[in-house]
């Protein structure tokens, strides 16, 4: 059976110019997402289909839910904390 394990980042506090970062990258994570859904076909549509490939977040990030945001944003926060908890430092 499949133990996920996670990189250990509950020590990890990023400063405030980290934090910020989340926000552009959990929109280009939508941004990712979103192209290669419409290189496979799929299009805009009120609910998923898979069939007939559609799909509700096929919008601007900007216009979708504050739950599928909020989830792009903790993959891309947690992505951050995990580069500094394996020892590396993000440097503009």
């Amino acid at each position: 059976m499949y133990q996920p394990s996670p990189i250990d980042t509950s020590r990890v506090i990023l400063p405030p110019e980290l934090i910020a970062l989340t926000e552009r990258l959990a929109e280009n994570a939508h941004d990712v997402w979103a192209v290669q859904r419409i290189r496979d076909g799929w299009t805009h549509g009120p609910m998923r289909d898979d069939a007939n490939k559609k799909h509700p977040c096929l919008v601007p990030y900007a216009d979708l839910p504050e739950s599928e945001k909020e989830y792009d944003r903790k993959a891309a926060m947690e992505t951050i904390k995990a580069i500094m908890a394996l020892g590396y430092r993000i440097a503009r």
